[in-house]
């Protein structure tokens, strides 16, 4: 037996086993409906026990230093997180009482400020002035909050709302695990109203694109089965980010609703040849199921391409979107041809006009223009490339929090007040002597921009001597092994400015103790930058890599992925240029994770008219013909595909306060529009321009004649 029989065989083998399926899902549609909403109560249960992250720096790499140096905090000190609190009009014996009140709030460790170098007797101003400047000023002071959980624990978290509730308007608190509350609150109060907003602006377009008003109810209604199966597994994962839970959401809807329009185009198409709709429904579960593998298969690789990043948030996106492509694609040839057979009767009472053109003048014009557009597209290519290269990124994760939320208050008033923009912790070994420490501490603080090194060594040249320091304060500074000094400074957080001094400051210590370890919020951001510049690049890469590679064997050619791919990555260098040429900085998160999402997603555009383009020149059409056929055809399934993809998105990049989330949604939508005129413009130009090359490099073209080569 050959091994074209053997293949004859094997694919017949396959039809038979999906018609099988078909069938088996159009006997069996009651069942499947009923299965399906009974399943939607553990997906419930799962999604409400899953736990949401909202600190994004414990996706950081375990293995480097500052990672290691919150472990040494923990574990010495005791200490998971602290915050700098600011306390208004507030004296010292108040200061006192409300100290002894947050010390018994749960998970707070110390509580410390200058009251308790002066108790109630001694006066806060018989105190050095260096001292007091750095802890007063005006009518305020501050104040030192440390805790014995990490700093997105719940617990934590627990503490610092019960520590608001406690000192009302009186204090205001900073730090690391007052940005994660308000986060969780904030996005607390937003999340529901993301799905929302895509749901109503995908129904929207639904309404007008599809011929039934009852289709888009059901179309909708088997994508949120999916969408709730997907997020209800998520519990398995033990937990995600809340950047994960925003955009999952809105993005498998955009991009698994393709799935179920095709199946719909399918069905209807079917029943003009098959009065028996039971026979025309399979046809069109199998027809579905054997095109959508290759389009399918290619944004579930996009999205696991985001699993190499070393920024571990790459992983819990590309996992949760690959399972919701997965299950999209089940519940598309399964639910939503359940719900279509059990609710014909209403589809067929409610049938409409479709409201939007067939583009069929437009899709002549640019097959007439093709040269032109193809002379844009080669001209714009490499400005494209520069100008998205030099789009402004930010790290700076509070960037995302309203002026008028808790957190942002303290750290204006850290700021304006004290000139506190950052902290960072010196973590040295016990072995290094007084005089040693005192040189290295020197050295620090000569560094532009350190505003103060305070540790119970430092104090001593405040004028304050080691006999007076409560065990409290030394406890907190001092341990068997280590002790820690914490420096202030002048520079904002994941700036340039911050990043330089962090790495003077690690050269001071490391000459001095090679086992001293700087950590704290600042070293932490720094290496967050250092991570996502080389996933930028890696991701990008990788995605290419792999995309390319399926779309290779998915269209049996080497020239079309490359041709393709030019068009989607030209595509995706607009969409970020625009980011730059509006000045917008988007967040660091939006840059690593838009290329591959924009390309998994989109590239399916290209595939569909690439495939009708291939069956028309197979069928013997001439290229012109070939191209104006296949994007007449193709031209109207793109645009309610990539409209759908930019209503699911859009809404929520405009309505998000959460500027992480509201960035990267609308650079999504407007990737989605950018794409779809690029694949509709400029992929015919290529396909036609390169039909030639597509010949001798695709399987399938060697008995054309040369009058289909015209």
């Amino acid at each position: 037996m050959t091994i074209g029989h053997k293949l004859q065989i094997n694919v017949s083998c396959m039809e038979g086993f999906m018609q099988k399926i078909s069938d088996f899902i159009c006997r069996h549609r009651w069942a499947i409906v009923l299965s399906s909403i009974l399943l939607m109560i553990p997906a419930v249960l799962g999604y409400l026990a899953t736990k949401i992250n909202y600190d994004l720096l414990v996706y950081l790499p375990s293995d480097i230093e500052t990672i290691k140096g919150q472990e040494i905090m923990t574990e010495e000190f005791g200490t998971g997180a602290f915050s700098v609190a600011v306390l208004e009009n507030m004296p010292t014996k108040e200061t006192l009482k409300l100290e002894d009140e947050i010390r018994e709030v749960e998970s707070v460790k110390q509580v410390l400020s200058l009251a308790d170098l002066t108790g109630t007797t001694i006066p806060i101003d018989f105190l050095p002035s260096e001292v007091r400047e750095k802890a007063t000023h005006d009518n305020t002071q501050l104040m030192l909050i440390t805790f014995a959980n990490g700093t997105s624990d719940d617990l934590t978290l627990a503490a610092v709302e019960e520590i608001r509730e406690i000192t009302a308007e009186r204090c205001l608190i900073g730090g690391m695990s007052a940005m994660v509350l308000d986060t969780k609150i904030l996005f607390k109060s937003e999340t529901i109203l993301y799905v929302g907003i895509a749901v109503l602006l995908s129904l929207i377009i639904l309404l007008l694109c599809l011929d039934s008003f009852v289709v888009p109810f059901l179309l909708l209604g088997s994508i949120g089965m999916a969408l709730l199966f997907n997020m209800g597994t998520n519990f398995f994962l033990g937990e995600i980010s809340y950047i994960t839970q925003a955009i999952s959401a809105v993005l498998q809807l955009g991009v698994t609703m393709d799935f179920s329009i095709f199946l719909y185009h399918k069905y209807e198409t079917a029943k003009k040849y098959n009065k028996d709709r039971l026979k025309a429904m399979s046809i069109a579960i199998q027809e579905t199921t054997t095109s959508v593998v290759g389009s399918a298969l290619t944004t579930f690789a996009g999205f696991l391409a985001l699993c190499t990043m070393s920024l571990t948030l790459g992983t819990d996106i590309g996992v949760v979107m690959a399972k919701g492509v997965v299950l999209g694609v089940i519940c598309a040839i399964t639910a939503f041809p359940a719900l279509l057979l059990v609710c014909e009767k209403w589809i067929e009472k409610t049938k409409h006009k479709v409201f939007i053109p067939e583009f069929r003048r437009i899709a002549d014009f640019i097959i007439e223009k093709r040269k032109i557009i193809l002379a844009i597209f080669l001209v714009l290519l490499v400005p494209a490339y520069i100008t998205q290269s030099k789009t402004e990124v930010y790290y700076k994760l509070d960037s995302s929090i309203p002026e008028n939320y808790e957190y942002t208050k303290a750290m204006a008033a850290l700021r304006e007040d004290y000139g506190m923009e950052s902290q960072m912790m010196i973590l040295t070994r016990n072995e290094m002597s007084e005089a040693t420490v005192s040189e290295m501490v020197k050295e620090i603080e000569r560094l532009d921009g350190v505003d103060a090194v305070i540790g119970a060594n430092t104090l001593t040249s405040y004028g304050i001597s080691a006999e007076i320091l409560s065990s409290d304060l030394k406890s907190v500074m001092e341990t068997e092994n280590y002790s820690m000094m914490i420096v202030l400074s002048s520079y904002g957080i994941a700036t340039d400015e911050l990043n330089s001094q962090i790495t003077k400051i690690n050269e001071i210590v490391d000459a001095r103790d090679e086992g001293a370890i700087v950590a704290g919020e600042g070293p932490l951001m720094k290496d967050l930058v250092e991570t996502s510049d080389r996933d930028f690049t890696n991701v990008n890469f990788v995605s290419i890599g792999v995309i390319f590679i399926i779309m290779m064997l998915v269209l049996k050619s080497i020239s079309l992925p490359v041709l393709l791919m030019s068009a989607i990555e030209f595509a995706i260098f607009l969409n970020l240029g625009c980011a730059f040429l509006t000045g917008t900085e988007i967040p660091f998160i939006a840059s690593i994770v838009i290329g591959t999402i924009q390309l998994g997603a989109t590239i399916d555009y290209a595939i569909l008219l690439t495939t009708k383009y291939l069956e028309k020149r197979r069928g013997g059409e001439d290229k012109l013909n070939a191209a104006k056929i296949a994007l007449r055809s193709s031209i109207q399934p793109i645009f309610i595909s990539a409209m759908c993809f930019f209503g699911a998105t859009i809404g929520v990049g405009l309505y998000s306060q959460i500027d992480m989330i509201g960035s990267l949604c609308t650079l999504i939508a407007r990737g989605a529009i950018i794409s779809m005129v690029i694949v509709v413009t400029v992929v015919p130009a290529l396909l036609v321009s390169c039909d030639g090359l597509i010949q001798k490099t695709t399987l399938g073209f060697k008995q054309l004649s040369e009058k289909g080569n015209r």
